[in-house]
């Protein structure tokens, strides 16, 4: 099997269209049928049903899918490992991240990188739920917490946690929370993320402990940066990475409430093992890196005790 036919598969899996591929590749959709039709004679197995919009995978094209990206994976990797004593980063650089942290931090630094590395064409797509790596064809993820998929190098870009906070206006209305269980008679002000159970805040272990506590309130949306803004303007408590709050804290416009309690989510760079040696993806993650790091000197984006005291 050639690296063509594994390629000439991927593509078709992905985009799911004869029409789309073919567009992409720049041959006819007859001609992709013809072509998926004679690597299907040549394998002796179905691996994709047809429609007359759409294709979609059997389960001997799954398998056959999954083998293909690791194949191709490898041969990049070999062909990276051969040339990365002279290799320059260029190529397209797919990267998946958040969208708070993506206009403050990522976008501004892609400006930049692109200024700098002229022949990569960077694709930033943002999504608060993340989007697979690997299926989805991204060379990088910028993501908050623990990734769930083990087999990725994760490289820490600053430690963040999600602390409690409110508005003055706010807790002088309604007053100071003192426990966890007080926040049930609290508007609280949540995000609807896909996968999560919104209205459970769960909190790092304390002695054995897994505290948690069930909220609810009048407002939820699944823009965090909108949340924020309600938060601002007194409408409840939230819970908010210090990243994001940490200037407003300084500042007077937020108190963090209940300090004791909050998540670690990290801010880590995360992408394929094979990509560890592509220099488009290794100048992009260190780049990035020192630009957090030269912002956080300016700005310190991380709460001290005298901070979650106030």
């Amino acid at each position: 099997m050639s690296e063509s036919d594994l390629g000439f598969f991927v593509l078709l899996a992905r985009r799911e269209s004869f029409v789309e591929t073919a567009r992409e590749i720049g041959i006819t959709a007859s001609a992709v049928s013809r072509r998926l039709a004679r690597l299907e004679d040549r394998l002796g197995v179905r691996l994709m049903n047809r429609t007359t919009r759409r294709v979609s995978l059997t389960g001997e094209g799954e398998a056959y899918f999954s083998k293909a990206l690791r194949l191709l994976g490898e041969i990049e990797e070999l062909e990276n490992s051969l040339r990365s004593g002279q290799e320059k980063p260029s190529g397209l650089l797919r990267i998946n991240a958040t969208f708070g942290f993506s206009r403050e931090y990522i976008a501004p630094a892609v400006s930049v990188f692109r200024r700098t590395y002229p022949d990569v064409e960077v694709q930033l797509v943002v999504t608060d739920a993340p989007m697979n790596l690997i299926e989805q064809g991204f060379d990088l993820n910028i993501r908050f917490g623990i990734p769930s998929t083990s087999n990725l190098i994760q490289r820490l870009l600053q430690r963040n946690r999600r602390f409690m906070c409110a508005s003055p206006a706010y807790l002088e209305m309604h007053g100071r929370p003192e426990t966890l269980q007080d926040l049930r008679h609290h508007n609280c002000i949540v995000l609807r993320q896909e996968h999560d159970i919104y209205d459970i805040w769960r909190f790092d272990d304390r002695g054995g402990e897994s505290p948690s506590a069930r909220v609810n309130g009048g407002l939820s949306t699944n823009d965090g940066e909108m949340a924020r803004e309600w938060m601002l303007n007194g409408h409840g408590i939230m819970l908010r990475s210090e990243w994001d709050i940490a200037h407003h804290v300084r500042e007077g416009r937020l108190h963090v409430v209940l300090p004791d309690y909050f998540q670690t989510a990290n801010i880590t760079a995360i992408y394929p093992e094979r990509h560890h040696l592509t220099a488009k993806v290794r100048v992009f993650v260190d780049f990035l890196a020192e630009r957090i790091r030269e912002a956080n000197t300016k700005a310190p984006c991380q709460l001290s005790e005298s901070d979650l005291a106030c």
